[in-house]
């Protein structure tokens, strides 16, 4: 047994014939040397199990270990010790124990040497051999060794110091050294080292395959900016520019590295910026690239707005901006409920059918302000090209994407309202059929891959809200069945008098710069300029009345006159001119031949006279008017129903055989169509041919059969809502309409008597003043109604001359 001080190591483990320099910092290892030198210089040096031990002992330390030898020492100011050492022999810990010396307290280790095993035979010169060349290749991929550490092991002849050379020098861990250090057999060490090497060069290889692809890149990084240096300095000589074209170059690379554009946009776009870079700036193809570059990237790729999903505070918003309208409005906040909780579009496009100025466009901004969504307005009257909708194509010069595409990019947002005005004025003719191209965009299961023709690549309209606006239906049926109507037939006087007082008036005088109390316009002379100076379903020429007398009373007010105008129903025909309608029956008293009926149009309901007269001929009927085909054979088939009931209605059939009937339907300028004018003809030929006159008061709309019935008609609402203003007191309706009376606001229905009809006869009792009396007719009634024949005239055979 022998006894060394011993130095603790590290995260190292030192061979025999290892020299190897060493930092010592903890005060026990550096009284251990100071031993060591004071002696002669022998030191025992075993590594520790866990590296972080400040002060092992013996269960942190491994078993076996090197006795070596100090061959330099050295002091550094800091306290620490640098130390040169060179390993010599194994030895195995058998006891380790704690002294004080001179120089502090040490420990000192108990150790068994273990003698050197030397082994020869042909395997073991064989696997020499394999290691010394397996750790040439291993020298070559490792960067710490030297390139010929390789060369200078095959000198050593002895199994074991050559494994222990090699184990010194491999990036192993300290557990696997230290098995190494531990075994005796030279053959077993040759094996593990070996083994150790194959791992480790598995390793190198990898790492030498990844700097070379990175180098590789690195190179070829290089390359291209060198080469585009050069690209960019020769189109500058060429072009005498100044590097603007690198700088908007390097802004579109920017962009398109940015943005979170779909893959294929990406792809597109990347290979046009690689086409454009090797253009002249100022050829014609690159500017058609950059234009387009410009609008692809202009789009809103990813970008939405944060929508709102207050239901409340959207009703609110609703009825702020618009008074009535609540079977709308309604629609609208319970479409706006469902986008909210399930947060998708997929369903119908809303289209919000009316007469002109009831509110369509501004109900679409209102919708838009109250989701939080960007509002585009795109109107569609006259458009007749399909390029308009889905482009042109780049192969034409002067191409343009399509206004779908210009719109969003103007948005800004990939979710905005659009809203597509005028619909029902989309044109057509030998460009194509823009009312088909919308079939695309308005079709929820198909616009998630709108594709405009410009920029060839599929755009996202999944999150886009369209709404659309019409007068009418007069719509493709493919288009129709993609949206969701919601009618805004018109307002009641009541209804346009809140709506002048709330918004109007209010929005005229701000227009007009008049200050408050200079203006003032009393409900009653209000309530007068919508009866006689506007007759329409919306508020638009009321509006432009109002602000009419804005302007003449900001006229007196800066002349002088007056410092404020206050409109009464006395004064209004001061402001606003001769009445333009009467207000009441047209016709003051019965007359005969002369019936009220009421009409639907695209710009709300009217009243629609309709006369009759007869005059000598042969039992025909004419008609004037400017009649529509479908009005023209309702005249022909109210005409033959009269002529088959008219004894019932006390009218002599011989009538017909001496007297024609003339229809006629005043302001002939205006094309008049529809059946709905049935049961009106119908009155208005047995009032014309009994002579009973008919009420005044009284208008009617429905369609008759050959057999009396009367028919449903559409467009009640707007029907009833001209009756209203027109001082109709009693309203004809087809029975089949009664249910269509629950959708009928309140006040029209209270200010009207509405009666349901199902036949003709029910029509004539409360139409004319009196009922007709039914008269006995016979078949000899008919023979002595027919003209005598002339003198001479004979059913003799003609003479012959």
């Amino acid at each position: 047994m022998n006894l060394y001080p011993l130095l603790p190591l590290r995260d190292i483990v030192v061979f025999p014939g290892m020299v190897v320099p060493l930092f010592v910092g903890r005060e026990k290892s550096v009284a251990a040397l100071e031993a060591a030198m004071a002696g002669n210089k022998d030191i025992f040096l075993l590594a520790q199990l866990d590296p972080g031990c400040d002060d092992p002992d013996r269960d942190d330390l491994y078993d076996t270990g090197v006795i070596a030898s100090v061959l330099q020492l050295l002091k550094l100011p800091d306290g620490t010790v640098r130390v040169l050492v060179e390993g010599r022999d194994r030895a195995v810990l058998e006891g380790l124990r704690e002294e004080t010396t001179t120089h502090g307290a040490m420990l000192v280790a108990q150790v068994e040497p273990q003698e050197a095993v030397v082994a020869e035979s042909t395997e073991i010169s064989a696997m020499m051999r394999s290691v010394v060349d397996q750790f040439a290749e291993y020298a070559k991929l490792s960067k710490k060794l030297p390139q010929d550490a390789g060369g200078q092991l095959g000198d050593i002849e002895d199994a074991g110091k050559l494994a222990d050379s090699v184990a010194a020098n491999l990036a192993a861990k300290v557990a696997d050294k230290q098995a190494v250090l531990s075994e005796t057999d030279p053959m077993k060490r040759l094996e593990m080292v070996l083994s150790f090497m194959e791992g480790e060069l598995g390793v190198l290889q990898v790492e030498r395959k990844i700097r070379g692809r990175v180098k590789r890149q690195m190179e070829k990084t290089q390359r291209e900016y060198y080469l585009n240096e050069q690209l960019k300095a020769i189109q500058s000589e060429l072009g005498g520019g100044d590097g603007e074209e690198a700088n908007e170059i390097a802004e579109l690379q920017e962009k398109i590295d940015t943005l979170k554009l779909s893959k294929e946009a990406k792809a597109k776009a990347t290979a046009e910026l690689k086409k454009l870079k090797t253009m002249q700036p100022m050829s014609a193809e690159a500017t058609v690239i950059r234009n387009y570059l410009d609008v692809l990237l202009g789009l809103p790729w990813g970008k939405r707005s944060k929508l709102k999903k207050d239901i409340p505070a959207a009703q609110a918003v609703l009825d702020a901006d618009h008074y009535a309208l609540d079977k709308v409005k309604d629609r609208i906040v319970e479409y706006l409920a469902v986008q909210a909780r399930t947060n998708k579009l997929k369903g119908p496009i809303l289209c919000l059918v009316g007469p002109p100025g009831v509110g369509k466009t501004s109900l679409g901004k209102s919708i838009a302000k109250a989701t939080g969504r960007q509002f585009v307005r795109q109107s569609l009257g006259g458009v007749r090209d399909e390029a308009e909708i889905r482009g042109h194509r780049r192969t034409y010069i002067g191409s343009l994407p399509g206004k779908i595409v210009t719109n969003l990019k103007k948005a800004g947002t990939a979710n905005p309202l659009f809203l597509l005005d005028e619909i029902d004025k989309l044109g057509q003719d030998f460009r194509g059929d823009p009312a088909s191209a919308l079939l695309e965009v308005l079709d929820p299961e198909q616009n998630a891959k709108f594709q405009d023709h410009y920029l060839e690549l599929d755009f996202d309209l999944s999150d886009v809200m369209f709404v659309c606006t019409a007068n009418s239906l007069n719509l493709p049926q493919p288009l129709l069945d993609r949206m969701e109507i919601i009618r805004l037939e018109g307002y009641t006087e009541d209804e346009k008098v809140e709506i002048a007082e709330r918004h109007l008036v209010r929005k005229q005088v701000e227009a007009h710069g008049l200050k408050k109390g200079e203006f003032t316009l009393e409900t009653e002379a209000l309530r007068d300029l919508i009866r006689y100076y506007t007759r329409e379903a919306g508020v638009r020429t009321l509006e432009r009345e109002v602000a009419r007398l804005a302007r003449k009373s900001l006229r007196q007010i800066l002349e002088g006159k007056t410092k404020s105008v206050t409109i009464t129903p006395e004064n209004l025909s001061d402001f606003a001119g001769v009445r333009k309608f009467r207000h009441g029956v047209s016709d003051e008293e019965n007359q005969v031949g002369a019936v009220t009926g009421l009409a639907w149009t695209e710009v709300g309901g009217e009243l629609l006279t309709i006369e009759s007269v007869t005059v000598p001929g042969k039992g025909a009927v004419k008609t004037t008017g400017k009649l529509g085909e479908v009005m023209s054979e309702s005249v022909q088939m109210a005409f033959s129903f009269v002529k088959a009931r008219s004894p019932a209605y006390g009218i002599r059939p011989s009538i017909f055989n001496r007297k024609d009937l003339h229809i006629h339907l005043p302001e002939g300028a205006v094309p008049k169509d529809g059946p709905s004018a049935g049961i009106g003809m119908v009155t208005a030929m047995v009032s014309t041919l009994t002579g009973i006159p008919v009420r005044a008061e009284v208008a009617m709309t429905g369609e008759v059969t050959l057999r009396g019935r009367v028919l449903a008609i559409g467009g009640l609402k707007e029907k009833l809502l001209a009756a209203l203003r027109g001082g109709i007191k009693t309203v004809l309706i087809p029975e089949e309409n009664r249910k269509d009376l629950a959708e009928i606001p309140a006040n029209i229905k209270e200010g009207l008597e509405i009666v349901p009809v199902s036949h003709v006869d029910e029509v004539l009792a409360r139409a004319l003043s009196s009922v007709p009396q039914a008269i006995e007719w016979t078949e000899a009634d008919d023979l002595a109604s027919q003209p005598t024949a002339p003198a001479g005239a004979t059913g003799a055979a003609p003479t012959a001359h």
